[in-house]
């Protein structure tokens, strides 16, 4: 059974929350980029886990493929 995928655990790896620094290593937008999209209103979604201005950053990984989908400009499917 180890090494099998069931959609229990797919779904958790979807929903995998994410330092900045993490999300730096597995799609290349850097920890400042990520800061400077929050602090414009614009990026991913996110969520603070603590209130105050210093307070920790995570992401979820489901939310940063949805973001990126939403980027994604189709060329060549006009009809």
């Amino acid at each position: 059974m180890s090494g099998e995928s069931t959609p229990q655990t797919a779904r958790r790896a979807v929903d995998e929350l994410l330092t900045p620094k993490q999300v730096h290593a597995d799609y290349g937008f850097s920890p400042q980029t990520l800061a400077n999209w929050r602090w414009m209103g614009m990026g991913p979604d996110y969520i603070k886990t603590t209130p105050s201005k210093a307070g920790r950053i995570k992401y979820r990984r489901s939310s940063i493929e949805r973001w990126l989908k939403a980027q994604t400009v189709n060329t060549g499917d006009a009809a």
